[in-house]
């Protein structure tokens, strides 16, 4: 299976990367799953409806968010009926919408995919070890398995880098891949782990890349050089690039073979994950 997961998407600059590079890449790499982290699409605060059903015509099969999940407040109200965007696993319980979910390819490949937020340096949050714990009591890798599932997809949106890394450690060989989203810079860490899981810290984000993380450069910098209140920071407008990985995994086992990097449009560098790290 080839599964390709792309970064926070930053205001209507990342929202136009993704519908411009999105088809291309899914066609060329020809992904049997697709998943985008939207937290960040309406214009840099949440994401809406209309940004959702956008991205599900492109082909998307599942959209994660993040700690601005409840930004757009209009969310609230449907989130519960569209199963197909997660908010983090490890919001507590009667929280709307749900943290994880089990989901079909187009060929009947049966995919779950798992949303925790990390607690260091966020918003305070139930324990998201635990809480992955729970969601794969019942769902295990591989088609030997009871209640088997063919992969499993886990997005850790996280600031820090080392509770990304534990959580990817922590399920090495009961994941098929765990990304990590939030801090909007991709790191050069793409591996399989020994157990069969694959791995990058930060996918980075589909933004615009001058910029401070996605938001204009001039009010962030007046952030750091004064005391005075810059107020409410702004996306970059500036050509996005479009940043993910794609995973290929084994059809039998649902550990990953191999990882690699996918970066197209914007500043940085085109990379097509072609050949991927083993």
């Amino acid at each position: 299976m080839k599964i390709l997961i792309c970064g926070d998407v930053v205001g209507k600059s990342g929202r136009d990367a993704v519908h411009e590079h999105l088809p291309h890449a899914m066609a060329k790499l020809t992904t049997d799953f697709v998943i985008v982290n939207g937290e960040n699409a309406a214009h840099g605060y949440g994401i809406t409806r209309k940004m959702c059903d956008g991205f599900f015509d492109l082909g998307v099969d599942v959209i994660t968010t993040g700690n601005h999940v409840w930004k757009q407040k209009e969310i609230i109200g449907w989130i519960d009926d569209e199963p197909r965007v997660l908010r983090p696993l490890n919001f507590p319980e009667g929280t709307p919408g749900k943290g994880s979910g089990q989901f079909r390819t187009r060929d009947g490949g049966r995919v779950m995919v798992i949303h925790p937020m990390g607690r260091q340096y966020m918003e305070s949050s139930d324990d998201p070890f635990a809480a992955v714990d729970d969601a794969l009591r019942n769902h295990r890798l591989g088609k030997a398995a009871s209640g088997s599932v063919d992969a499993v997809i886990i997005d850790i949106h996280a600031e820090a880098t080392s509770e990304k890394m534990a959580m990817a450690h922590y399920v090495d060989g009961r994941a098929s891949v765990v990304v990590g989203t939030h801090t909007h810079v991709p790191t050069a860490d793409a591996q399989v782990l020994p157990g069969g899981t694959a791995y990058q810290t930060d996918l980075g984000m589909c933004g615009d890349y001058n910029s401070v993380i996605g938001m204009k450069k001039e009010a962030a910098i007046e952030r750091f050089t004064t005391k005075v209140p810059a107020g409410r920071l702004e996306p970059g407008e500036g050509p996005a690039t479009l940043c993910g990985v794609l995973v290929e995994t084994d059809d039998h086992t649902g550990h990953a073979k191999r990882i690699g990097p996918l970066r197209l449009g914007g500043r940085l560098a085109e990379v097509w994950p072609i050949p991927m790290v083993t």
